[in-house]
């Protein structure tokens, strides 16, 4: 049972991150904002940033989501 839910959590983890990642990658497409842009320039920063956040507020949304799957569980 408790493999289970490590491999649930290390799952959604990744899944909420790299999803989240790729949100934040495509809105900064449509700002133009490159992260694959020659050198450091604002244009890459800008991107690395939304990049960064977009994965980590994935993150947090899969950690939440399974806060409340396991809440719900522990009511019924």
């Amino acid at each position: 049972m408790r493999q289970k839910s490590l491999l649930l959590e290390g799952l959604s983890d990744g899944i909420g991150f790299l999803g989240g990642a790729l949100l934040g990658y495509w809105i900064g497409r449509l700002l133009g904002l490159d992260i694959f842009a020659e050198g450091y320039g604002n244009s890459a920063i800008g991107g690395i940033v939304l990049v960064g956040l977009g994965g980590g507020l994935g993150l947090q949304l899969a950690r939440r989501w399974r806060a409340r799957r396991s809440q719900a569980s522990k009511e019924d």
